[in-house]
Formats: C-alpha cells, structure tokens, sequence
C-alpha cells in the first residue's frame, strides 16, 4: 500500500462532528441488521462485532443494537435489505466502490448511475474497480492526543501493520482481525480515537486535478449524503492546497 488520501481523513472527522446523529444511527442500524443474518451471536461473527463497537462508539443506545440484531435474525420483523457493491470511475479515472444497504434496489440503482454520470463518471462492471482495494481495520487519532513513538508501540504490539502521518492525524492499518485488539489496547492507553472502522482502503492513489477534482468531490459528497450509501471509498488524491480552495 503507498500513500494516504487528504478526503479520505476529511471525511472521517466530518463525520466525526456530524450533528445529524440520527443518520449515523441509521447507517450503523442497517449494518448491523445486515451483518446479523450470519448469526446474532458477537463473539462468533466478526463483522456484527465491528459493527456493535461502531454503534457503542457513536453511544447507540443498547435497545437499539438489540432490535436490529433482532430485525437481521428474523426474530422482529421488518423491511427486507439488500446490500449492494456499485463499481465505478469518477472524473479524472479515479475508481470509486460504493456500499449501498437499500430497500428500493431499482430506485437505488437509477440514482447512483445518475449521481455518477451527472458528475462526470461512470459506473463499470462488477469487480471492475475492487482489484484495486484491500480490506483493513483503519483508525485515525489526533496527533494532540498521542506521540508517534506512543502509538508505534501500543500498534505493533496489539497486531497493527502501519502507522502514517497524515499532516493533521495519525492513521493506522491493520488487518480486520486486528481491528478490536488494536482499538481495545488504544482505549486501555487512554488514548481517544477520531473514528475506527473496518472498510475498503486502495493500493495506490489517483491524483486529481482542476476540474476533476472538483466534480470528484462534488460526486463524493453527494453519494455521501444519499439515505442508502453505507460507504464510500475512492483513491483519488487531491493537492492540499486545492482541496481547500475547493472546501
């Protein structure tokens, strides 16, 4: 893996400070209905796992994990999910994976092709973009709120693979299964995090410039802000100075 997308952490802490809780809760909600067919047992389901540490930290509260591990068991009813992967190019040749949890698949479908061909991309086949992306646990701290030499021993020792400066955060990969370990041994340190998440980090970057850079944001914020989107992940790289200009 080489470089680090300025979005990407951007994103993070501006959903660290979104004031539309409710949203959060919902995204989270879905996953962990979603992640609960597999099972409603934690402890024999990594990724319900991930998902109840999410809600915990964002203070879900506890009847809300509840149900919707309920609803994903088929003890409650509700509506039916599906989850859905769209693979696409935005401006510029970035590629970009988009994680949909949606109770409307046709209307969903309509709209994300919109979003992307309105904003100067476009959507490919399935597996057309993936290749080009590696699952891993990423967690990113303020540099205020601990040492590189700090961090560099709590990560390795809990099983994490990387450590990066980010100019503003430090970032932290590991693999999935690694992802409790090390954010367990980080709130043992008293160390607070600014997000924690398992998802879809690229290989390498795409720089984008001028104009695509603007309608590559401009894609991404949208496809953000969309009820159904779960995630989104790109690795396109804009220069500091222009994403602010562009902010």
């Amino acid at each position: 893996m080489s470089g680090h997308s300025k979005w990407a952490t951007i994103k993070h802490k501006k959903a660290a400070t979104d004031s539309k809780r409710g949203k959060i809760f919902t995204r989270i909600i879905k996953e962990i209905t979603i992640a609960a067919r597999n099972g409603g047992d934690p402890d024999s389901n990594p990724r319900l796992r991930t998902a109840i540490l999410a809600a915990k930290g964002c203070s879900m509260p506890s009847d809300n994990i509840k149900k919707a591990i309920m609803r994903g068991t088929g003890e409650l009813e509700g509506g039916q999910i599906d989850e859905v992967i769209f693979e696409g190019y935005g401006p510029g040749g970035a590629a970009v994976l988009v994680n949909v949890a949606t109770d409307n698949r046709n209307r969903t479908v309509s709209e994300i092709r919109h979003a992307f061909s309105k904003n100067g991309g476009n959507l490919g086949e399935q597996g057309s973009v993936a290749w080009m992306f590696e699952r891993k646990s990423q967690i990113l701290v303020a540099q205020d709120k601990a040492t590189e030499d700090q961090l560099m021993d709590i990560v390795l020792e809990a099983g994490g693979e990387d450590l990066r400066n980010d100019g503003g955060s430090w970032e932290i990969l590991s693999a999935p299964e690694a992802h409790e370990a090390v954010l367990g041994a980080l709130k043992k340190a008293g160390i607070e995090t600014e997000s924690a998440e398992v998802g879809m980090i690229p290989k390498n970057l795409v720089k984008v410039e001028g104009k695509n850079a603007a309608a590559m944001i401009r894609l991404s914020e949208f496809l953000e802000e969309h009820d159904d989107v779960q995630n989104v992940y790109s690795n396109f790289d804009v220069d500091e100075k222009e994403l602010e200009a562009i902010a």
